[in-house]
Parts: structure tokens; C-alpha cells; sequence
């Protein structure tokens, strides 16, 4: 992806973008595995798509598929719809029509955070303490229970295994052929988000304490990072796994994992400063950007390499919920607790 920020025309007038009002506040949003359609989860149970061309009819409010908020997106690895998780304890398989198909029903539980592997095919969900993973083949599987309630999973580079957040630390699981004990991490205290680094070899969690704790899984090792004035609810890791990005500050952060790794070391902070305090981040799927939402609704796209930032949607009051980029890197997708929806054409 070629942008240059240093180019006026960034500066002096925003990119060609869709918004769209949803009245319920957005919890996720997702592109399709082809790119082709974005989907937003609202806090009536509805799921929302709308085309990834900005250009093109967004077509009809759909009916909730949710009885109730619906709390988790991703994109389907097995197709070009999505799977959706919500409070009333179901996960469903939302096909390109809108059309909705039950996975599973945990009665009387939430269904709030998901995760996928795209090449193997396997998603994740958390209910309560447990992890349930669905394989291609849609087998599911159990992995608990947890000392608390599951606040965040993700999956190794490979695959073959997926890591819990929950309080007092992570869990590491093995679901591959070869069954392993689980490995346990402990922190004290509780960890409400988790990411595993692009290449693998560390697992990043966002702590109640205002702080991030990060494990080189390898070693076993660990190290803390201290300093932010509000909780680490959003992690994002660059593609070539050199950089952290993090959320709860007014300007981008990275912490710099290249080498030696970032003992010892002050974050990267750079671009402009925004208004508030970032909410969420998300890092380009291929190159050197990433975008931060603020607390105010202030939308940023940063680049590293030149460490600038421009705006990409002035702030309306209402914080960003939620980023994707689709996959070619081009689009970018975002949510507030307004219910505004915006899908940002970033070709130039």
C-alpha cells in the first residue's frame, strides 16, 4: 500500500467515505474474507452489511438476528460471511444475504469475544470460563474451565494453539493433533485484552492496572510496561510483528519488538496529538500504518516509518468502538456508540 502523508491533498480534505446511521451502539466490525462486504455488530441484535465499494446502495436495515446486544464479529475463515456472537448466548454464521445460521447456544451465558484462523479454518469463542473451538469440519471442543470468566482469546501463528486471558494471567491450549498440557502464565491481576504477536514468538495482555504485560512464550520470560492514564482495553501487533501498538494515549504508541525486544526502551510515540485518549487501534494488514480511534470520535491513520498521522473523521463526541481494514489494506471500516457507521475509501 503506497500513501504519502507528507502529500497536501491529506491535509486539506478527507478521503471518500460512506457513513451510515444505525441508532444501537456498534460493538465489532469486520470485512468478508474477499473484501467484498463489511459488517458491523449492533447492540439490538442486529448484524449490519454494507458493501465495501462506498460507492455503492447500502441497501436495507436487516431484522436482529440476536435476541438481545450482539457483542463479537469476525469474518468467517471458511467462507465470505462472518460469525457472530451475542448475550443471549448464541454463535451464528451470518452468510453475504444476511441470512443466519445457529453454531452454538450457550443458554443463560455470553458469547463476547471470537477469534479465527484463516488458513486452518478454526474459530474460537469465549462462554464464561470456558473457550470453545469449532474446527473446519465443525467439531467443537472444550478448554477449561478457567480460574475466571474468559476475556480475550486468540490464536498462535500456526494454529495449533489458541491463548485465554482471564484473571491472574493467560493460558496457552493446545488443539492440534498432538494434545499438550496447558502452559499457564501468571500475572497477578485481571487481563481484558490479548494478542498474540504476528510471528508468534510473544502473547500482549491489556491489565486492569492501566498497564500491558507481554510473555515471550519461548522463555516463558515476561516484562511489564507502565505509564497510562486509562486501561489498555485495545492491542494490535504490525505485520512484521517489530511493533506494538496500543491504545489509552493521546498520540500513537508502539513498543518496538525488533531485536532485543523492548527492555529498557521508551515507546515510539508519534503523529498528531488527537483529541482524547485512543480507544482502539488497528494495525494495516500489510504495511507500515495503523489507525487509531479516540474517545471523541476522532479518526487517525498514522505511518511509522514517517512518523506522522493525518485526520481522517473529525470528532463528534461519540468514541470509536471499532476498526477493520479489509484485506487488501485499502478500506478502512469503523464504529461508534452512536451507531454511526463509516466504511473510508483510502485510494488516492
Amino acid at each position: 500500500m503506497k500513501l504519502d502523508l507528507a502529500n497536501p491533498d491529506w491535509r486539506t480534505a478527507l478521503p471518500p467515505s460512506r457513513s451510515v446511521v444505525a441508532d444501537a451502539p456498534v460493538a465489532a466490525c469486520a470485512f468478508s474474507r474477499d473484501g467484498k462486504t463489511v459488517a458491523f455488530a449492533l447492540g439490538d441484535g442486529r448484524v449490519r452489511l454494507l458493501p465495501a465499494d462506498v460507492k455503492a446502495a447500502a441497501g436495507a436495515a436487516p431484522e436482529p438476528v440476536h435476541k438481545g446486544a450482539v457483542l463479537s464479529l469476525i469474518a468467517d475463515p471458511n467462507g465470505d460471511g462472518f460469525l457472530s456472537g451475542g448475550d443471549d448466548g448464541r454463535l451464528l454464521r451470518i452468510a453475504p444475504d444476511g441470512s443466519a445460521t445457529e453454531i452454538v447456544s450457550q443458554k443463560g451465558k455470553w458469547i463476547d469475544k471470537l477469534a479465527a484462523h484463516r488458513s486452518n479454518g478454526a474459530f474460537a469463542a469465549s462462554v464464561g470460563k470456558m473457550a470453545l473451538v469449532v474446527d473446519r469440519s465443525g467439531g467443537c471442543r472444550e478448554f477449561g474451565p478457567h480460574q475466571s470468566t474468559v476475556a480475550a482469546v486468540d490464536f498462535s501463528k500456526d494454529g495449533s494453539r489458541i491463548a485465554t486471558a482471564h484473571y491472574g494471567g493467560i493460558t496457552v491450549w493446545s488443539i492440534g493433533q498432538v494434545t499438550l498440557p496447558p502452559r499457564r502464565f501468571a500475572w497477578a491481576g485481571s487481563h481484558v485484552a490479548l494478542k498474540w504477536s504476528t510471528d508468534g514468538k510473544f502473547i500482549a495482555t491489556g491489565t486492569q492496572e492501566n498497564d500491558i504485560h507481554v510473555w515471550r512464550i519461548a522463555q516463558a520470560s515476561d516484562m511489564r510496561m507502565q505509564g497510562y492514564p486509562a486501561k489498555v482495553k485495545s492491542l494490535s501487533w504490525s505485520a512484521d510483528a517489530r511493533w506494538l501498538y496500543t491504545s489509552a494515549q493521546p498520540v500513537f504508541t508502539a513498543w518496538p519488538f525488533a531485536g532485543k525486544g523492548p527492555e529498557g526502551k521508551p515507546p515510539l510515540q508519534f503523529g498528531e496529538e488527537g483529541a482524547g485518549l485512543i480507544t482502539v487501534v488497528a494495525a494495516h494488514p500489510a504495511s507500515e500504518f495503523v489507525a487509531g480511534g479516540y474517545d471523541s470520535g476522532e479518526l487517525q491513520l498514522g505511518d511509522i516509518k514517517t512518523r506522522r498521522s493525518v485526520v481522517l473523521k473529525m470528532s463528534d463526541g461519540s468514541p470509536v468502538s471499532c476498526l477493520a481494514w479489509s484485506p487488501d489494506g485499502f478500506q478502512l471500516a469503523a464504529g461508534n456508540d452512536n451507531g454511526d457507521l463509516l466504511v473510508i475509501d483510502l485510494r488516492r
